[in-house]
């Protein structure tokens, strides 16, 4: 019975502390005493006690406004956003210390903090990349505002880590096109044009080589899905990108499927041509019925639905 009496108390005496010490941050926070509050805030940041800090910081931002503690007392501030992992509010706060402090010796340090900021807010490839575009320029911002600067490097990998994202979205949007090409025949079309654009963009993606065998197959769909008079040209240009593509990749990891698309592709130009033929015997024979009949009036070409533009 003692022990638990005992424990009791114990808990009492430390509930009692904890009021206490909230009790006395309250009261510091609304005092005047800005000295005091600046000190504490360091204090917490220090003891790593953020969002206390936060608080002291936020209210002393007003209060220090235009004096000379106000540099640190920014530059702090920031941080502390940081620490809290609120990049929007801290590189705001980065910047605008770069901005009102530029001769400061961590105006270098703020300027980086506050690309590297916008680097962290870089969503997955698959959302909207308008971050991933201006913690890029950002990033390119400091490094021309600091090229011998020992950061330089490390933005200089973090805009790397930024294009292959990019890279990235652009790779899975161009296949996107082909795997709907089913329900729209444009879009395999749709898909060599924007594999095309993908690698204008960027020279050097990783994913040339697949991108290239991807355009030969987008292409070769679009020609068989095609009516027959438009087939003809657009084998033939599926046959101009596998040539590219094996004068690239002699010793790719797609000229097993690539040889086998080119076997199709030949066959599908065969069958057209022989369409073709067929079609235009048939409209012969059908103008000259016409003609014995006396009820061909012009030369006009018979329509014929196989045959219209696809």
């Amino acid at each position: 019975m003692f022990k638990v009496k005992h424990l009791i108390i114990l808990v009492f005496v430390a509930a009692l502390g904890m009021a206490g010490c909230k009790s006395r941050f309250e009261k510091l926070r609304a005092s005047n005493d800005v000295a005091k509050k600046y000190q504490e805030a360091l204090r917490l940041y220090n003891k790593r006690d953020y969002s206390k800090a936060l608080v002291l910081f936020e209210d002393l931002s007003q209060k220090y406004r235009g004096r000379a503690e106000a540099e640190d007392l920014n530059y702090y501030y920031a941080y502390t956003l940081y620490r809290l992992s609120d990049y929007t509010t801290a590189r705001y706060q980065f910047k605008s210390f770069a901005d009102t402090y530029p001769a400061s010796k961590n105006a270098e340090e703020a300027r980086y903090m506050g690309a590297y900021c916008y680097y962290l807010e870089s969503p997955a490839f698959s959302l909207d990349q308008e971050n991933t575009y201006k913690a890029i320029d950002a990033l390119q911002l400091f490094i021309n505002l600091y090229p011998t600067s020992e950061r330089a490097a490390a933005a200089g990998k973090y805009i790397a880590d930024l294009r292959g994202k990019l890279e990235d979205k652009a790779f899975a949007n161009a296949k996107m096109y082909l795997t709907t090409g089913p329900s729209n025949v444009d879009n395999y079309r749709a898909a060599v044009i924007a594999l095309k654009n993908a690698q204008r963009d960027y020279p050097d993606i990783k994913y040339a080589e697949e991108m290239d065998f991807l355009m030969i197959k987008s292409q070769y769909l679009y020609a068989k899905n095609s009516y027959a008079i438009r087939q003809e040209d657009r084998y033939n240009e599926a046959l101009a990108l596998y040539d590219e593509f094996m004068e690239h990749h002699p010793e790719s990891k797609f000229a097993g499927e690539a040889k086998q698309l080119k076997e199709d592709i030949e066959t599908g130009l065969v069958v057209a041509k022989r369409e073709l033929a067929d079609y235009a015997a048939q409209e012969a024979k059908y103008k000259e019925m016409l003609k014995r009949t006396g009820r061909l009036k012009d030369t006009t070409t018979v329509n014929n639905t196989d045959i219209k533009n696809k």
